[in-house]
């Protein structure tokens, strides 16, 4: 006996292997939603119905207390019904499927171009999906723009109201400027120089903490580059409006702290470790540049060592008599890299 089956059979268990669908889910789909176009087009009223729907022939029946009160005409509205269940699955399998490719790049950079951007997020296609860069994952400062392209930093994937799988990129996660500095500086990539901390105000300044884990290799040296080449590419990719601050990482609290709010000349440091407080005294003239543009120098430095600063400014009869900071090569498109001193 020869079984010929029938278009709609081979239809779906093709859409099946292919898209990773069960075929009694796809089919059971398709049951609910002929309830619901029949109770839409015939019946307001709540009641118990059943629909049987021929995995063969894919021709759809509708029981109430095992009685077939299926309309005249009706297998037309169950046609369309099965064939956009069939597409709204496909659509489903295939997010998911896109979305699995994508789950073992979290935590790592991916390259993007704006494709829909409407003032608050905006999409962006890397490649075989569509990620979403929210408004808290932006930059300040910066002008997004359709056909714009971005490296940005995979965060997560999420599930959305629907259930539907979200890939969420981000421009402002501290990792965006880690993973850069990776690909630039092989020192970090291979061990030799290591990332303490970063902290950031997206789009507006960063100060990132290095070490070494080898004697006589120059962490913030070797961040920076040759003329400042490393961190300018760095800065480059962010679209040169953030300003990067390396400062080498030191056990020594009150040394970070010198470093960490350096350009500033520091004059004296007393901390509290208790409360993890600092008073830091300053020269008058060095207090613009300890506590930074709205505050940004300070508080960024309070971030990267943990510690709540106070800046108290002084008049300093001997002004030579200051603590310098190892110079921070901060780097801006307007002003080059001054040589980077570490101690």
């Amino acid at each position: 006996m020869t079984i010929i089956k029938s278009e709609f059979s081979l239809a779906l268990n093709q859409v099946a292997t292919e898209r990773g669908i069960s075929p009694d889910d796809v089919i059971f789909s398709i049951e609910q939603a002929i309830i619901a176009a029949y109770k839409k087009e015939y019946s307001k009223e709540e009641e118990e119905i059943k629909v049987v729907v021929n995995k063969d022939t894919g021709g759809a029946r509708i029981f109430k207390d095992d009685k077939d009160i299926t309309p005249p005409g009706f297998g037309r509205i169950a046609a369309q019904t099965a064939k956009q269940v069939i597409l709204q699955k496909i659509r489903e399998a295939e997010k998911k499927t896109v979305a699995s490719h994508y789950l073992s790049q979290v935590g790592t950079l991916v390259k993007g171009r704006i494709i829909r951007y409407d003032g608050y997020s905006a999409s962006i296609d890397i490649g075989k999906a569509e990620a979403i860069l929210p408004k808290e994952e932006q930059m300040n400062n910066y002008k997004y723009q359709v056909n714009d392209n971005l490296i940005v930093y995979l965060k997560e994937i999420s599930n959305d109201k629907f259930d539907n799988p979200r890939i969420i990129v981000s421009h402002a996660h501290p990792k965006l400027i880690e993973e850069l500095f990776k690909r630039e500086v092989p020192e970090i990539a291979n061990g030799t120089i290591e990332i303490k901390k970063i902290v950031r105000e997206p789009g507006e300044r960063a100060k990132i903490a290095v070490t070494s884990t080898q004697s006589g290799v120059d962490p913030v040296g070797a961040c920076v580059g040759q003329k400042g080449v490393r961190v300018q590419t760095v800065i480059d990719e962010l679209g040169g409006i953030e300003k990067i601050d390396i400062i080498q990482w030191n056990k020594d609290e009150k040394l970070f702290l010198i470093a960490a709010l350096s350009p500033a000349k520091i004059t004296s440091v007393e901390i509290d470790k208790t409360g993890k407080r600092a008073k830091v005294t300053v020269d008058e003239k060095e207090a613009p540049l300890a506590i930074g543009r709205g505050g940004i120098n300070v508080n960024l430095a309070s971030r990267l060592t943990e510690f709540e600063i106070d800046i108290v400014q002084t008049k300093s009869e001997n002004p030579e008599k200051t603590v310098e900071a190892s110079p921070v090569p901060e780097v801006t498109p307007e002003k080059k890299v001054t040589e980077a001193i570490s101690k």
